[in-house]
């Protein structure tokens, strides 16, 4: 029996991978490492690289971990091995490595994931380090699955999600103009390339994958051709054409394409990949082919991108989806348990329950969807009625009740940039326009209640300004707060999308 750090037992695994009854089971601890891990990068990162690594067995002192994809497996290798290793060892004392293997190709046998790790790795070929001219987003390997292959059979991309239709998203004021366009995009007449590229730009879950989704069915229900990529598969996809010398076939593939989506772009990197992803973008933009990119910040705020992609992905329609407000999210909550007592009749909750789940999560749709599933497990489990008591207590885990992000003076500086269309660059200058002071004044202001920096630490940061200018700055936007509604309810927007 293995015993982890809180003393409590799990069973070990016997030698052909399956579990022995036991207290504490091998994927117990698997489940509080992934929830470890999950806490200590982040929810953008584990999503991207951890959400679809899997527990295959545990043997003697290893951990046989499983992903999807071979660029899963190099890039965990080569980015995060010793941080999965020190979190799993931190809840299991006995285990000396960690192993990772690819599941569609060494499916769920232990033994062919330990001869494939322990195997000595081809030396790097003249193809693989030779930079291309185009990437091959297919990837080339006879034994990809259907799903890698893509629905359209001869181009790469990932299966549009058909929950995620523009007839399913619930449109609200932070998020009407990014519907907006999505929808003109996905409607435009004679396949048009407009607002090219659009751009949306969103926290998690707040929708932007949504609507990409939405656009795909769209476009593709009208008989035009659809690629939906997210970033780790498009990289993949470039390693693989590299390998196997075939990516100058791709600029004859991309011909017959209409609409390219690529999600989650912030996770593009590497510098040959990044180069391909700005041929990419040209030559689609070129011959008046529709993109559309969503990623987690704006183009001016993807440090890690190259600058001449970040320049092109900013020259279209840039549109960011904001938090959701309470009217939004009690929409969300209302369409959801609408839905839901189709299925399950007697599944009430009441207008009182609905305001206070509102009001209570404010991070994302996804935490809402959360919190309804727990209403109705509770519900249909218990057959009790929902009170505001019980559901207090049911999404108790959601409520974001956790100390607070620490802010930093540049994140303000570049959220309220991007907030009044300026530039970070113009908030630290000396220009005195209505449309950078008011700007600058509220970014001191928040710099002011968010973080413990001083007001002459805080004229630093702005340029090298005397304190008594900030101090002008607070006091002017504390005055405008209690006198302008508008202003009030946007800087505590930008409270809530810094804190969060």
């Amino acid at each position: 029996m293995y015993r982890s750090e809180d003393h409590r037992t799990f069973a070990a695994p016997s030698e052909n991978g399956m579990e022995a009854p036991g207290e504490q089971t091998a994927s117990d601890v698997w489940a509080r490492v992934k929830r470890r891990l999950r806490a200590e990068l982040g929810e953008d990162i584990f999503a991207s690289w951890f959400g679809r690594l899997e527990l295959d067995s545990v043997i003697e002192g290893c951990a046989y971990l499983t992903v999807p994809t071979r660029f899963l497996k190099s890039w965990i290798e080569s980015h995060y091995a010793d941080r999965v290793l020190t979190v799993y060892r931190s809840e299991a004392g006995d285990i000396e490595r960690v192993s990772i293997g690819v599941r569609s190709t060494l499916g769920r046998d232990p033994a062919a994931q330990r001869r494939a790790s322990e195997a000595p790795r081809p030396a790097p070929t003249a193809s693989m380090a030779m930079p291309s001219m185009a990437g091959e987003i297919k990837a080339p390997s006879v034994t990809a699955s259907q799903e890698e292959r893509g629905e359209n059979g001869d181009l790469g991309g990932a299966p549009l999600d058909s929950r995620l239709t523009f007839e399913s998203f619930i449109v609200g004021r932070s998020n009407a103009l990014a519907h907006a366009a999505a929808d003109r995009v996905a409607h435009a007449q004679n396949g048009q390339a407009i607002y090219n590229p659009l751009y949306l730009h969103a926290g998690v879950g707040l929708g932007k994958t949504h609507l990409l989704h939405g656009i795909g069915h769209e476009v593709r229900s009208q008989g035009r051709r659809v690629i939906y990529l997210t970033a780790d598969r498009f990289m993949y996809g470039f390693v693989a054409s590299l390998k196997a010398q075939t990516s100058l076939a791709f600029k004859e593939r991309l011909r017959g394409i209409d609409l390219l989506i690529i999600d989650d772009v912030q996770f593009i990197q590497g510098k040959q990949i990044q180069q391909e992803f700005g041929h990419t973008l040209n030559a689609l933009i070129d011959a008046g082919r529709q993109i559309v990119i969503a990623a987690d910040r704006p183009p001016a705020d993807l440090e890690n991108l190259d600058e001449r992609v970040r320049s092109r992905l900013a020259g279209g329609l840039v549109v960011e989806v904001s938090a959701l407000d309470e009217a939004l999210r009690t929409s969300i909550l209302t369409t959801r348990i609408e839905a839901l007592k189709a299925i399950h009749p007697t599944f009430e909750v009441s207008p009182n329950v609905i305001a206070y789940v509102a009001r209570a999560i404010t991070a994302n749709g996804r935490d809402l969807e959360g919190a309804v599933n727990r209403l109705l497990a509770h519900a249909t489990l218990t057959s009790s009625a929902i009170t505001l008591e019980t559901a207090e207590t049911a999404i108790r885990d959601l409520v974001r009740n956790r100390e607070p992000k620490r802010v930093k003076i540049e994140d303000i500086q570049k959220l309220v940039a991007s907030r009044y269309n300026v530039s970070r660059s113009d908030i630290l200058s000396e220009r005195r326009t209505a449309a950078v002071v008011r700007p600058r004044q509220i970014a001191m202001y928040l710099s002011k209640v968010l973080t413990l920096r001083s007001l002459p630490e805080i004229g630093r940061r702005f340029g090298g300004r005397d304190h008594t200018t900030v101090l002008h700055a607070v006091r002017k936007i504390e005055k405008a707060l209690g006198e302008d509604h508008a202003l009030s309810d946007e800087v505590e927007l930008l409270k809530r999308m810094l804190q969060e």
